[in-house]
């Protein structure tokens, strides 16, 4: 059944594709040398690789890893390193060209186009979201909506009310008052959801192509956004997530060309965003804090939110184990899109901890 779903899916995205913790100051992030990453041509199937043999990696441990992967359901797993593929694998039916919903991992492709908006005149972050969707796109008063700006809907920070019959609803009468925007962190998919309109009427140009002119378009990915019920998801395949995380591990820059011009914006993506949640930037999330909240809980956890991964690891998370972490002192980008891997969760999950025990084992 899942696999008939996806090629449905895939059928929809032929006609769509083209070629210091805790504190708002953000620190700067580990870069590589642009010299020494390695991109690939776009237009191109062509892709180089590097043996993990040629790295010095584990080999004894590459069997557990992929077994691993394997038992819990995964599709295609990539590993680059310096942008060429290390690792890439995909099991059962699903094959390299076959496309799969990045869930809320693609949140980190709206962060970006709201970057590039942002970097273009056609918006700013600090203005109030009023200004992009009119008054009375809530059921909030007009007061009320006009303290709500852009960086709230990027933070989780919106104040609406999460507690609603369908958190993901995006209608005038689902979003409602509960706190002063900026004081509670929840992650709200409807006030996420939002920013796609933020976007569209900001620009002039539907977010969807948006998307595809100034990221998708630009590095060579395919894929495209689909709507489902209240959500819109964006399918690739496997290796168009490896390079948008390239991308990102580059800082938005692609082969000497900038798609997200403005490296500030960049920084305070990937690091933390508020003090409400040390682990979440601009819908990245972030490894090494002190705390974090997970979505569908309000209470804080003590400790950091991948253990067994690097302190300075950058992720993508989306729902039922939809993985993209960058690991930038590395030069690493890892991918891994497939089943729910047994904890239902919108984002982290037990998963991120068991995989990187695997990969701490096989990646010296």
């Amino acid at each position: 059944m899942k696999h008939l779903f996806l090629l449905i899916i895939g059928s929809i995205l032929i006609t769509a594709c083209s070629s210091d913790e805790g504190e708002n100051t953000p620190e700067p992030t580990p870069t590589p040398e642009e010299s020494e990453l390695y991109f690939p041509t776009i237009g191109s199937n062509e892709w180089e690789t590097i043996s993990p043999a040629e790295l010095s990696w584990n080999t004894d441990a590459e069997e557990d890893l992929r077994g691993f992967l394997d038992e819990k359901g995964t599709d295609g797993f990539i590993i680059l390193k310096n942008g060429k593929i290390a690792v890439e694998w995909y099991f059962d039916d699903f094959t390299a060209s076959d496309n799969h919903s990045w869930n809320s991992a693609g949140k980190t492709l709206t962060a970006m186009a709201v970057g590039i908006a942002q970097a273009e005149g056609f918006l700013s972050i600090e203005d109030s979201s009023q200004e992009y969707l009119g008054e009375g796109w809530s059921m909030l008063t007009s007061e009320q909506e006009a303290n709500i700006t852009v960086r709230h809907h990027l933070t989780m920070t919106t104040g609406l009310d999460y507690t609603v019959d369908d958190p993901f609803c995006f209608d005038q009468e689902c979003l409602l008052y509960k706190n002063e925007p900026g004081t509670f962190w929840y992650y709200h998919n409807a006030a996420y959801t939002i920013l796609d309109e933020v976007i569209t009427n900001a620009t002039g140009t539907d977010f969807r192509q948006y998307s595809y002119q100034k990221i998708r378009d630009k590095i060579g990915m395919q894929g495209a956004w689909v709507k489902i019920g209240y959500n819109n998801l964006f399918f690739s395949n496997t290796r168009s997530m490896a390079r948008f995380g390239l991308l990102c591990l580059n800082e938005g820059t692609w082969d000497g060309v900038e798609i997200l011009t403005d490296k500030t914006y960049f920084t305070e993506m990937t690091n933390t965003s508020q003090d409400l949640n040390p682990s979440y930037g601009y819908l990245w999330w972030l490894n090494g804090k002190s705390s974090y909240k997970a979505p569908s809980f309000e209470a804080s956890i003590n400790g950091e939110l991948m253990p067994e991964a690097p302190s300075e690891l950058i992720a993508g998370l989306g729902a039922f184990d939809q993985k993209l972490y960058l690991i930038p002192s590395k030069n690493l980008v890892i991918v891994r899109l497939g089943d729910d891997a047994g904890e239902s969760q919108l984002g982290p999950s037990s998963f991120d901890n068991q995989l990187w025990e695997k990969l701490n084992a096989y990646i010296d």
